[in-house]
């Protein structure tokens, strides 16, 4: 099985973990309040770390993947493309159950992977590669590093006058990719399918659940 091959029946599944979303906008990312981008376009990534997850009888725990997105205006105008990057521990059956989610084919209309399947025009080749993923929600740090692909560190954003860590969260209840996120400052340097440098912009960490109805906290 391919990313982006489709899926006819909606299977049992269930994704937990560490969630990462960094990208080109100021703090607070205008694109969580149904606003522009602040560029006027978006380049970014989503990256997870499963705690615990499981497609059908396929155990996804310990596993990691990552995103890597560029959309030439908002979002929900599509046209965008992307490049998977998948823990090369995956096996062959995980990698096709991480793809089968990824997909979005199973998953009900509204939810995060079916809108990514929808917006997403052009889908880049697959790379499977090492993770490093740290994850500190409570300090608002984190740092992905996928050797010749990505690197990307989140630490919390600096009060411009005194330095002092702020702290700040998004709360949605009816977001479709978290409830409740921390606000923090992201680095990025993507050398992949989709390449692209940010310094000091936008990051949202939080703990979430996704299954195929959407977010359960």
């Amino acid at each position: 099985m391919t990313f982006g091959e489709a899926i006819m029946a909606t299977a049992d599944w269930r994704l937990e973990g560490d969630w990462v979303k960094n990208c080109n906008c100021a703090y607070g990312c205008p694109c969580d309040f149904n606003a522009r981008p602040t560029e006027g376009y978006c380049k970014g990534l989503v990256a997870m770390h499963i705690t615990s997850g499981y497609f059908e009888a396929t155990r996804l725990d310990g596993l990691s993947f990552c995103v890597t997105v560029h959309f030439p205006g908002a979002l929900h105008e599509g046209n965008g493309e992307a490049q998977p990057i998948i823990d090369e521990r995956a096996t062959a059956a995980q990698r096709d159950a991480l793809f089968a989610i990824l997909s979005g084919q199973n998953s009900q209309e509204g939810t995060l992977f079916q809108i990514f399947s929808l917006i997403v025009t052009k889908m880049h080749e697959p790379v499977f590669a090492p993770f490093r993923f740290e994850f500190d929600l409570r300090e608002r740090k984190a740092r992905v590093v996928i050797p010749g692909v990505l690197t990307t560190e989140v630490e919390p954003i600096k009060n411009p006058v005194t330095g002092a860590p702020f702290r700040g969260a998004v709360l949605l209840p009816d977001g479709f990719e978290h409830r409740e996120g921390q606000i923090a400052s992201s680095d990025i340097d993507s050398i992949g399918a989709v390449p692209f440098v940010t310094k000091a912009k936008h990051s949202t960490l939080a703990h979430v659940i996704q299954s195929p109805a959407g977010v359960l906290g």
